[in-house]
């Protein structure tokens, strides 16, 4: 059996639960949603996928994200919980395959996940670790594969005050600390607000700077929801969009992840993506953003 996660905090927790309760007997198989919408991604029989959209392929499936609810029937589980983690956690707590020994793990997932932060969290992420190691996962081509795989075996066997002393994960983490002030000043430079949303467009940038995705909502407290705009790749040829509700200012009502549904990507009803292709995204992003300030319940 192989494990099929995408590289985010939720995806690798999802990998230490799997490890504990299956007989996975190959490496980890990283993927983006969007290989699986558009069938990129090669999911073969035996697979078990974790916070991923759905394959008939797979044997095992779990997720919470609103738009990959299933229609027929399929096994695994499906919830609309904080975090896919949670779903696996709690589908094999009902199989008596797992005790309490993860339910700290589950409990900062799930607040990450879910982006359950206050002020003081979205600031100063370097005081909660859990918060901080999350936001060394990113994916720039899946060079870091070897660095989920560490994060997943660490996990599973150590506490998160022994992991912050790996060299390595330190190294990360500082360079963590580091971006966020530098994305402060990409944010505030890149960012207009038209109908209390914020939108940051990174195209102009030779590459889109990353940084805490929370620190928009910090910076534009008028703001209901923030997009965020770049180009996937030197070869400016797709264009990658990000949305989400504010997780402070919460009056924003379209829900996202049947938004960018329409648009071939998807997410949950606070947050979601897509990819474009560069030489229609400009209309479609003027579709989303004309949505978005109509603001209503239903698409």
């Amino acid at each position: 059996m192989r494990i099929v996660t995408r590289p985010d905090f939720d995806g690798i927790v999802c990998a230490v639960l799997l490890y504990q309760t299956e007989n996975i007997d190959t490496d980890i198989y990283w993927v983006e949603p969007s290989e699986i919408q558009i069938g990129k991604a090669g999911i073969l029989k035996g697979d078990i996928l974790a916070n991923l959209p759905y394959s008939p392929n797979c044997s095992l499936w779990f997720d919470h994200h609103i738009s990959n609810k299933p229609e027929g029937d399929f096994k695994g589980a499906f919830d609309i919980a904080p975090s896919a983690a949670r779903v696996v956690y709690t589908y094999y707590q009902g199989l008596e395959k797992l005790d309490h020994q993860f339910d700290d793990l589950i409990f900062h997932t799930d607040i990450i996940d879910a982006a359950d932060l206050n002020q003081d969290q979205v600031t100063y992420p370097e005081k909660y670790p859990y918060l901080l190691l999350s936001m060394t996962i990113r994916n720039q081509g899946y060079k870091d594969i070897p660095y989920w795989n560490k994060l997943v075996q660490f996990l599973m066997k150590t506490t998160i005050a022994h992991i912050l002393k790996d060299p390595e994960v330190k190294k990360r983490c500082n360079r963590v600390i580091e971006e966020n002030i530098a994305y402060k000043k990409y944010l505030l430079q890149h960012t207009k607000i038209h109908h209390n949303i914020s939108i940051t467009d990174f195209r102009s940038l030779d590459t889109a700077p990353g940084g805490n995705r929370f620190l928009t909502y910090s910076l534009f407290p008028e703001s209901i929801a923030s997009v965020k705009i770049r180009f996937d790749g030197p070869e400016q040829k797709q264009v990658l969009l990000s949305i989400g509700h504010s997780i402070f200012n919460r009056h924003c009502h379209v829900n996202i992840g049947n938004l960018l549904t329409r648009f071939g990507g998807g997410g949950h009803a606070g947050a979601g993506g897509c990819s474009l292709k560069a030489e229609i995204a400009d209309n479609a992003i003027e579709q989303i953003l004309e949505i978005l300030f109509q603001n209503k319940k239903d698409l």
